[in-house]
């Protein structure tokens, strides 16, 4: 293209700032004065070309207009706690639309919309669509939980209400929810799930109305944080009458028809190996090696299905919840405890039903044979992962005699590991190593410490284990070519993937692959060579951001992470729905058949529970986090004041997040770093100092200190390490749930007239987006920080 990119962008931008005004030719070159100077025939050929792009028509007259897009889509409204909203389309193609505070027509987070597109995307400086809100076509907020707070007799005889109830989370905070005199009454207090009645409108923007649908407790009651998270996110926690009833009905032990047609392998030496704190075990394995020095690998699952049979009470229920969610302190499970820590659990030594795949493995890791078949087994010992690893590491010492009777298995375990790992890297699997945190809590639920927990051999081989028994489930029923649930992580796109190249080319890593073809090993030999290296968290982390998010779909598209052409979630039936219909599938085909009927039943099927699975897995995942962040924010606050080690680990044009070594991340806001004025390096993701040139960028290791912890917000801020300032008397002020350093007068006052003189107003930044969206005035006030702000989470 001949023309300057640059200033192509700029003057279709002039057009959507205002969509109907008609510019000549004049009033454009004196818009651009003072930017560059530009020739009047340029300007005239700037403009035919973005009339000839479509961009823009002339009439005539001789002035200038955009063309207006006049389109209608649907999508899903993602709003901001600032008013403005993206509405996220589910064609590929499409970007998402940005919704300004006054087009969203009072449309909530997570509701289905129809957009009318008021201003086309700018290609050139990489803005998206713009749209208005014409109709809500379903409201996604059906409940809200919140703190209550009840009106005086008079108020309810006046208003017709009992009180009202104010949501923690952010996006809801401008609005309240009026509670009817009607159902039961909450205390002052009480975290309140709501059913919502009615919606804000233009006569009341920041009213709901609604019924209380039940006390959760009282805020400062123990364990009523976290399930108030729980019931915020939608999770269901309590179990149907009908399922228990179901659940209560299954017998505690097998019975001799259930082993009919079932193989009987109880006399192999298999096992289970979990964590210390498991309850639920629904795999064992099996290893030896064969006269031909292949290994036999044997995974053997919980036959869940036969229990929780297709349309029941407990199916429903398993159905709507798609997935347990594990918590710090709970597990919210998917079916009652009774068949999740009993009947469907392997407990050791007692006979239980499975569905079964032998593998026979070479010691270069190569799959030559393999059977799947339903299976009576019995559990010949419950290992834990510490105690393997301390086999493994040849210290037997205090173990317990099970040990040392599968001593020469675990052995050959690890090195059956060793080779589907080194298979799997061959191929291009992509392997992330990331510190996970256990998070301690006390008898009333209060973190009191967080445990870094380390992955040994004993880990890796029974994930080793059961991505192989995924893998063979899937190509085996794939090559049948019959309806099967598939757990898929598509291809990146490509312009995430040219943005990624260009990020890393910053540290002399020029990649010849193609961004729109790529293949995972591409990216594992990235990774390999920044292996030891300080670039590698940043190289890992901008890597991650560029992959797409898996799910479950009816159509074998393949797992990318993985670089599998097949791959199912077959091996944790108790946990997760999908696996359970995995294992429907497996019992259809094998013993009855893919017939016709069977085929159009679970076409029609597959694709509702894949998606409605893939959904409750996502609001499982928002929970877990949020109650992690509550909890290591919980933890933090008697440590406002204090100063720690850390590494960045992003970078916006806001601030910067920082990670402690405890996996604990906050937020260094661009407004607290005072010692010059820093800009946004977009491509490279670096803050960069005006005067001094000082730059922070993604992996840097870095002192901070921690100046506040908000519990309500589950916010943390740092500042950077000063070593002056330190020496200060500086008090901590803390408030319920809340603490926050507040500098001495003297020392505060110095520091804001020396950032007076270094920042003056007219230098003052407008674009400081915080997508943490904080209770305060940081955050985003234009669309193209926003999405920033997104991109760099």
């Amino acid at each position: 293209m001949a023309q300057n990119e640059q200033m192509i962008a700029d003057i279709l931008e002039i057009f959507r700032q205002k969509p109907t005004f008609k510019y000549t030719v004049d009033q454009i070159s004196r818009k651009r004065r003072g930017r560059d100077t530009v020739e009047f025939s340029d300007l005239v050929k700037t403009l035919t070309f973005l009339e000839n792009e479509n961009k823009i028509f002339s009439n005539e007259l001789g002035q200038f207009q955009l063309v207006q897009e006049d389109r209608l889509v649907e999508g899903l409204f993602r709003a901001n706690d600032k008013g403005f909203g993206f509405v996220r389309v589910d064609d590929e193609d499409e970007d998402d639309i940005f919704i300004a505070k006054p087009n969203t027509n009072f449309a909530l987070d997570g509701d289905t919309v129809e957009v009318k597109i008021i201003k086309g995307e700018n290609p050139w400086n990489n803005k998206g669509p713009e749209g208005q809100v014409s109709q809500i076509l379903d409201r996604g907020l059906k409940t809200m939980v919140g703190e209550f707070m009840p009106y005086s007799d008079v108020m309810v005889n006046k208003t017709g209400f009992y009180g009202y109830v104010k949501s923690k989370n952010r996006k809801l905070s401008a609005y309240s929810a009026y509670i009817s005199k009607t159902g039961i009454h909450p205390q002052m207090g009480d975290m309140v799930k709501v059913e919502i009645t009615d919606y804000p409108s233009s006569e009341f923007p920041t009213r709901m109305l609604g019924n209380a649908l039940l006390t959760i407790g009282n805020k400062n009651d123990p364990g009523v944080d976290i399930m108030s998270l729980v019931y915020d996110n939608d999770i269901k926690t309590d179990f149907e009458e009908e399922s228990l009833e179901q659940s209560n009905s299954v017998p505690d032990h097998i019975e001799q028809e259930d082993m009919i047609n079932r193989r009987d392998i109880r006399n192999q030496n298999m096992v289970t190996i979990d964590g210390d704190d498991s309850k639920d075990f629904d795999d064992a394995v099996v290893v030896w090696k064969k006269d031909n020095g292949n290994y036999h690998l044997g995974v053997h699952i919980a036959d869940v299905s036969h229990y929780v049979t297709e349309n029941s009470p407990l199916d429903k229920e398993a159905f709507e919840r798609g997935n347990s969610t594990y918590l710090v302190d709970r597990v919210i499970p998917m079916l009652p405890f009774r068949l999740s820590n009993g009947i469907c659990s392997l407990n050791p030594d007692e006979d239980r039903l499975a569905l079964s795949c032998d593998m026979e493995i070479t010691p270069e890791g190569e799959r030559v044979d393999y059977d799947i078949y339903a299976s009576v087994i019995r559990s010949h010992g419950r290992l834990t992962y510490n105690n393997v690893n301390s086999v493994l590491d040849n210290d037997m010492s205090g173990l317990e005699d099970k040990y040392h009777q599968s001593e020469e298995m675990l052995h050959q375990m690890s090195d059956l590991h060793h080779a589907l790992f080194n298979k799997r890297h061959q191929r291009g699997a992509i392997d992330f190593e990331e510190n996970e945190a256990k998070i301690v809590v006390d008898q009333d639920g209060h973190a009191v410490d967080i445990e870094l927990r380390q992955r040994g051999t004993a880990e890796k081989l029974i994930e080793s284990f059961m991505l192989m028994a995924n893998e063979t489930v899937a190509e085996h029923f794939n090559k049948k070519h019959v309806p099967f649930l598939y757990r898929v992580h598509e291809t990146p796109e490509g312009e995430r993937v040219t943005n990624f190249f260009e990020f890393i080319s910053a540290f002399g890593l020029n990649i010849k692959a193609d961004p729109n073809d790529l293949e995972p090993k591409t990216l594992q030999k990235i990774l390999a060579k920044t292996q030891g290296t300080p670039e590698e968290p940043v190289v890992q982390t901008m890597m991650l951001r560029s992959l797409k998010q898996a799910r479950y779909s009816e159509d074998q598209l393949g797992h990318f992470g993985l670089a599998a052409s097949y791959y199912t979630h077959f091996t944790s039936p108790i946990r997760r729905y999908p696996d359970l219909i995995v294992h429907r599938l497996i019992h259809q085909y094998l013993e009855k058949g893919a017939t016709e009927k069977a085929k159009q039943h679970f076409e029609s099927e597959l694709p509702v529970i894949a998606e409605h699975s893939s959904q409750q897995e996502r609001k499982s995942i928002d929970a877990e986090r949020a109650v992690n962040d509550l909890k290591k924010t919980e933890y933090m606050i008697d440590k406002v004041g204090e100063s720690f080690d850390a590494v960045i680990s992003s970078v916006t044009s806001f601030g910067m997040f920082v990670a402690l070594e405890n996996t604990v991340e906050g937020l260094i806001h661009i407004t607290n770093l005072k010692d010059d004025f820093y800009s946004f390096d977009e491509k490279q993701l670096t803050l960069v100092g005006k005067k001094t040139n000082r730059q922070f960028k993604i992996g840097q290791a870095i002192k901070v200190t921690l100046i506040r912890a908000d519990l309500e917000q589950r916010q943390i801020d740092f500042e950077i390490y000063d070593e002056k300032v330190e020496q200060e008397k500086r008090q901590v002020k803390r408030t319920d749930g809340k603490a926050e350093v507040i500098m001495p007068k003297s020392g505060q006052d110095d520091r804001n007239n020396s950032r007076r003189k270094k920042r003056p107003f007219k230098c003052r930044r407008n674009d400081q987006p915080d997508n943490r969206q904080s209770s305060d005035k940081r955050g985003p006030n234009n669309r193209q920080d926003f999405k920033k702000a997104k991109k760099s989470r």
